[in-house]
């Protein structure tokens, strides 16, 4: 992960020629109030970044640096809400370094993303993703899917009220919408996993099952 004190972290296709698009250099320079000279770090995606200096071009200050991929990957799966509320999901599931974020079709699903409004969907989805990534400094973009159903994912865990504790193992964990899964989908599910006594909105849900698995991967906690 590239260090902190060295200045915002930017996305760029290709970190050994880094080219800032339009709408990054116009937040660096009136947002951030970069000048020419300034210190930053550009990442592409896939786990390389490297230091440069801010200017037209932009300025190589340092050698590439590949983080290596977080292990083991993690997945959530979260059911569309109304509002904005996917949004805040995705955004701090990509601050809490999941992998990668999947939308649900579900039986008891209010919000259904149908036909060509899901690209526009997970256009702006993946988009506050970056964004997320670049504030928290992540080196490795997550991934946005979508729509799945539980089909899609035949070793995913459910997380269910009645459930068993959170454990290192569970790496796909999907989470359902406010009514609920129907008794057909807690039967196709492999495994059920508690997040807590408390009833949790749809998009609380999601953000606490990513807490506690990258918790979990990164030895912050102990499983029950």
């Amino acid at each position: 992960m590239p260090p902190a004190g060295v200045g915002p972290l930017v996305f760029v296709v290709d970190v050994e020629q880094p080219e800032l698009d339009a709408a990054d250099r116009r937040h660096l320079q009136k947002a951030l109030r970069l000048r020419v000279g300034d210190p930053f770090v550009v990442a592409d995606g896939a786990g390389s970044w490297r230091p440069v200096r801010f200017g037209d071009p932009v300025e190589v200050a340092g050698e590439v640096v590949v983080d290596p991929r977080p292990d083991p990957p993690l997945t959530v799966g979260l059911t569309p809400t109304k509002g904005d509320r996917p949004e805040w999901a995705v955004q701090k599931l990509t601050e809490l370094a999941i992998d990668h974020i999947v939308i649900l079709r579900t039986e008891r699903s209010v919000i259904r993303w149908e036909g060509d409004r899901v690209a526009h969907h997970l256009e702006r989805l993946r988009r506050i993703a970056r964004e997320a990534a670049m504030q928290s400094r992540r080196s490795w973009l997550p991934t946005v899917e979508g729509v799945h159903a539980l089909a899609d994912h035949p070793g995913a865990a459910l997380a269910d009220p009645g459930g068993r504790p959170p454990a290192r193992g569970d790496e796909v964990l999907l989470c359902g919408p406010e009514g609920g899964w129907s008794d057909g989908e807690r039967a196709e599910a492999r495994d059920r996993v508690a997040l807590g006594p408390a009833v949790l909105r749809a998009e609380t849900a999601a953000v606490t099952a990513g807490a506690l698995l990258a918790a979990l991967r990164h030895g912050l906690v102990r499983p029950a």
